[in-house]
């Protein structure tokens, strides 16, 4: 019986996601977007892609470019302009 694979590809960078979501990436063995990787295709591995979904390609799934980055660390802006005393 052959190993089945499934072929991913990273879409979307990892700059600025949450450390647990670029750990998972990291961990599938990407490293750098655009790049494919055959994977094998077991429960584990299954759930990794399913949990960074928004950011890999799996052929035969269609991909959809998330609207918003829902991944990123929001990280409020600065207000020194604001206490210039203008």
């Amino acid at each position: 019986m052959p190993d089945k694979t499934l072929k991913a590809t990273l879409m979307k960078s990892t700059i600025g996601a949450k450390p647990e979501i670029r750990a998972t990436v990291e961990s599938l063995g990407f490293r750098r977007m655009n790049q494919t990787r055959e994977l094998p295709d077991n429960p584990a591995v299954r759930g990794m892609l399913r949990r960074v979904d928004f950011l890999v390609a799996v052929e035969g799934q269609p991909y959809e470019r998330p609207k918003r980055s829902q991944y990123k660390i929001w990280r409020a802006r600065s207000n020194k302009k604001h206490h210039r005393g203008h």
